[in-house]
């Protein structure tokens, strides 16, 4: 019985679903629940936290997590982020350079720069709960970076006194979202999926 390929998928992640096929707590969204026909041994590489949206990498490929993540070579990972109340230069520069934040164990680190700039609200944003909503003047960032401490981006949008009420992921590299909707699912040929991550491509794949 011959083996059946390797396949890759990008899906949108809704708000308030986990990036896993299993486990979670009793009435938990997970993956299995988008309208797609998943193959058999699917699994995400990474992960948005239950709150965050956008994308998020699935494939039955057990040696990508150890090439995209294992391999030393940084990967760029881009955020739309919503914050409360109005950010000024002075406040995106800081972002760019770098901020301390507190990561797992207690400890700080400061987060290597980055790129930090205003841009527009996205278009046809799913409705989000109240409890997001806020009244005051509010500000949508593009945040690029090459390391992913836990949290990371909530982390330093709040050392610079602006609260996360919003986190999208965009794009990993030169793959990108563009206009998948939310819970939308798209295939990717492998050669376009390695070229468009910057992986080193193994025969053996």
């Amino acid at each position: 019985m011959s083996i059946p390929p390797n396949r890759y998928f990008i899906i949108h992640k809704p708000y308030k679903m986990l990036s896993q096929f299993v486990g979670g707590d009793e009435g938990a969204r997970l993956l299995g629940g988008l309208d797609f026909d998943f193959p058999e041994g699917i699994h995400a590489i990474g992960r948005l936290d239950n709150d965050s949206e956008g994308l998020l990498i699935l494939t039955t490929d057990k040696r990508i997590t150890k090439l995209l993540f294992n391999s030393g070579q940084p990967h760029e990972r881009t955020y739309l982020v919503k914050v409360q109340r109005k950010v000024t230069e002075e406040t995106l520069e800081k972002l760019r350079l770098g901020v301390e934040i507190r990561i797992r164990g207690g400890d700080y680190w400061t987060t290597t720069p980055c790129g930090v700039e205003l841009t527009d609200e996205p278009q046809n944003l799913p409705d989000i709960p109240e409890r997001l909503m806020y009244e005051g003047e509010t500000s949508w960032l593009k945040i690029t970076l090459k390391e992913g401490k836990y949290h990371q981006v909530r982390k330093m949008v709040l050392a610079v006194g602006h609260k996360c009420k919003r986190l999208i992921r965009i794009s990993i590299d030169t793959l990108e979202l563009e206009d998948l909707p939310s819970g939308g699912v798209s295939e990717i040929a492998k050669d376009e999926f390695f070229e468009q991550l910057n992986l080193e491509k193994i025969s053996t794949l």
